[in-house]
């Protein structure tokens, strides 16, 4: 870092134990649960539940938070592990079983799903120790404080993230945490909260970052794009250098921060990045938002933020500021529903619901403190009558009517070897098409105006996720009918059109599309 930071460190650090006991709570009639409910994009592609539903222990170390994951009937069963007390590098070793794969040194979520890590009684503190989410969907981590995690010196800790993911995850909601270090890479420390090698559908809530160089990123490198649907809110940044957070490709969105003392530069969007930038409340920083650092530039919808002492640096090679004037370069698209607080209220609203063992209270857009119950989520799998809300499942029922792209003609744009157009309207989900790339367009089409007002775009099983942001348009007149992102379910204002075109614009690999049905109503 370049300027020093100011933080509490703790008196010692934790005397490793001669013995170390695993502790596990019994189930309970009612299983514990994540306090609330996912926001953002972890509510996607089928949601986010951790462990809801599934038994109900509790850690005192490190040992005993792997060896309740090791203890499951299968790495899928749902678990909800609360912990207590200080978890570091003395108590935590690996353990081994066929419903894992851990290794001492850190939390190692690996090659997993379904699972919760809530810190409760006098709290939960991962001391020097990260938490390595890998090949794991489903996760839901609440309520604990990571701090002084290294990737150098000693000791050192999932690569000297405080959270970092990477590998295929899926799926994860972190709220109500308190991140920490205690200065930048020269003093051994990297990034706070970082996302890479294709990690989509996380949402970052209620959560305090802070004294570090590095808030986070999303992509490890210029041609690392395969990450995204990332949502950031309510969440206090606070003396940081950089990176709140570095975005390469993919979509963000972020909105009701409070920043405070950003040193370098702040929200940087780049390598075609997309991040919607609203009602957000930035304080004695500079360079709060831009592309910065190269020029791969990418793009940010701008609205309601609020700039309090705010200094941008002049434009020019490999450094691109938003500011002073903030203006939009892009359009967002948010497929789930939110409440935003007034961008002047961010920094009380904030002060009042973040970090751990504040007492998980949240807003509802109302800039008032809010308590939220306890809830037990509904399943990991929504029954048949509940689609999910971008990947319907094979036994979701078809809308009322029928398949008007039964019988009807398709094209589209170079599809990859041994797919066919055809195949998205022969009725079989298991056969596709493919574009020669990572986007594509497909379209349907008939011989006369045909009334449409509904489309859905199924995928293959085993691809679904694959889809990333979308247009469906009208090929007639070039009109956008509705835009997102993920497979599903679209809905739209009836219209009458001889040729409809499914235009995808971002995937995570090869996407797939088995089925494109259209609908009259």
């Amino acid at each position: 870092m370049r300027r020093a930071v100011s933080v509490r460190l703790p008196a010692a650090l934790a005397t490793a134990a001669v013995g170390i006991a695993v502790v596990v709570a019994m189930p309970t009639p009612q299983a514990s649960a994540a306090v609330g409910s996912a926001t953002g994009y972890a509510t996607q592609n089928g949601g986010t539940t951790g462990g809801a539903g599934g038994q109900t222990v509790r850690a005192t170390t490190g040992t005993a938070i792997h060896a309740a994951l090791c203890g499951r009937a299968s790495s899928s069963t749902p678990i909800t592990i609360e912990v207590t007390g200080t978890i570091n590098h003395g108590n935590t070793t690996k353990v081994s079983g066929s419903s894992c794969n851990t290794a001492a040194g850190v939390i190692e979520l690996k090659q997993i799903s379904n699972v919760t890590i809530i810190g409760v009684g006098s709290g939960a503190v991962f001391d020097q120790l990260g938490i390595h989410i890998r090949d794991s969907s489903n996760i839901i981590i609440q309520n604990v404080t990571i701090r002084n995690v290294k990737k150098s010196g000693s000791p050192t800790s999932n690569g000297g993230d405080a959270i970092g993911m990477e590998s295929t995850v899926r799926n994860v909601w972190v709220d109500h945490v308190t991140l920490e270090a205690s200065g930048g890479e020269s003093e051994g420390y990297d990034g706070l909260f970082d996302m890479k090698d294709n990690t989509q559908y996380v949402t970052l809530s209620y959560s305090i970052l802070r004294n570090s160089g590095r808030g986070g990123l999303v992509g490890s490198s210029e041609s690392d794009l395969s990450n995204g649907f990332i949502t950031y809110h309510h969440n206090l940044y606070e003396n940081i250098d950089s990176r709140t957070p570095l975005l390469r490709g993919g979509t963000a969105h972020i909105y009701n921060n409070h920043y405070v003392s950003l040193h370098e530069s702040g929200i940087n969007s780049r390598a075609g990045a997309k991040a919607k930038v609203e009602n957000n409340y930035f304080r004695d920083s500079k360079d709060v938002l831009g592309t910065f650092y190269t020029n791969e530039r990418g793009f940010w919808q701008v609205s309601g933020n609020i700039l309090d002492n705010v200094t941008w640096s002049g434009a020019g090679s490999e450094n691109y500021p938003a500011g002073p004037n903030l203006t939009s370069t892009t359009t967002v698209s948010i497929p789930y529903p939110y409440s935003l607080d007034g961008a002047s209220c961010v920094p009380d609203i904030v002060r009042q619901t973040v970090g751990a063992n504040t007492g998980l209270r949240v807003s509802n857009g109302s800039c008032s403190p809010q308590t939220p119950p306890p809830t037990t989520p509904p399943p990991t799998t929504p029954p048949p009558t509940t689609p999910p809300p971008t990947t319907p499942p094979p036994t979701t029922p078809p809308p009322s009517g029928t398949n008007l792209s039964l019988g009807a003609s398709a094209d589209g744009s170079s599809k990859a070897s041994g797919t066919s157009y055809g195949n998205v309207r022969d009725g079989n989900i298991s056969s596709y098409w493919s574009p020669a790339g990572s986007t594509g367009s497909i379209s349907i089409k008939w011989g006369s105006a045909t009334r449409v007002s509904r489309v859905i775009i199924r995928e293959p099983s085993g691809t679904q996720g694959s889809i990333g942001s979308w247009q469906l348009v009208n090929h007639d007149t070039g009109a956008v009918l509705a835009s997102g992102s993920g497979a599903g379910s679209i809905s739209f204002s009836a219209t009458s059109l001889s040729k409809i075109t499914f235009k995808i614009n971002s995937s995570s690999g090869t996407p797939r599309v088995g089925e494109f049905e259209t609908y009259a109503s």
